[in-house]
């Protein structure tokens, strides 16, 4: 059965937006957890524009599920994960003035940097995986640096214009998923994924875990959190 993590940065978008102590997303966490979440995504960003350090630090205290911190190679933010200890870090792109993240970590030109930050944190016990774009060549050097566990970024299939370019989208998703479970590596898939365009994507079973952040959280306004999580753990289940 595929999992759900539930990415709770824009929680904390909304309490940045004040500068104030709420809406609290380790409260936000905790709702997800009870609600059938079983991981919780946050995004530590060198410019900290939502998730905070005092929200990694209380959220690994209190929650009772997968921690998945998202991250750059950035080593101010490496000896965070380190002290902290999540479960697992996923290493990321981030550039400054995006949005959120834009497209995938590019793990064949940087692949001895992320050797060496990977056998760091499996050495402290953290599971390690790498957000790439929907390519063979990105997941073969995944391979090659010694990880085993990749993301895949459905950006492009999520935003895709009509329906030639969305089942174009889908099969390089489906392509590299394949091709990675026979290459030996976990497939989990993420970014831009919502009530409407999720359900496709469970047809890939080698696909074991969904991480979702905006569309919950926006969907939460209407219906409440913990209503949110459970349609959206009901769609991909």
């Amino acid at each position: 059965m595929p999992e759900l993590g539930v990415n709770i940065d824009h929680v904390a978008t909304i309490r940045q937006a004040r500068k104030i102590d709420y809406p609290d997303p380790v409260e936000a966490a905790l709702i997800c957890q009870d609600s059938g979440a079983d991981s919780i995504v946050c995004h530590l960003r060198e410019d900290r524009r939502h998730i905070q350090d005092e929200d990694l630090y209380r959220m690994r205290k209190k929650i009772g599920v997968k921690l998945n911190l998202e991250m750059a190679m950035s080593e101010e933010i490496i000896k965070i994960a380190l002290d902290v200890a999540p479960d697992q870090i996923t290493l990321v792109p981030e550039r400054r003035m995006e949005l959120t993240t834009e497209g995938g970590l590019d793990v064949a030109t940087h692949i001895r940097r992320v050797e060496k930050i990977a056998r760091r944190m499996v050495r402290a016990g953290i599971r390690v995986s790498l957000f790439v774009d929907p390519r063979k060549s990105q997941v073969k050097a995944s391979r090659d640096a010694g990880v085993f566990t990749i993301e895949l970024h459905t950006g492009c299939y999520a935003n895709a214009k009509n329906k030639k370019s969305s089942k174009r989208e889908y099969d390089a998703i489906k392509q590299c998923a394949d091709y990675a479970e026979k290459n030996g590596l976990r497939v989990f898939a993420g970014h831009g994924l919502n009530y409407s365009n999720v359900k496709p994507l469970t047809k890939i079973r080698v696909i074991e875990e969904y991480n979702i952040g905006h569309s919950i959280v926006a969907r939460s306004i209407f219906t409440g959190l913990g209503k949110a999580v459970r349609e959206m753990k009901a769609l991909i289940r």
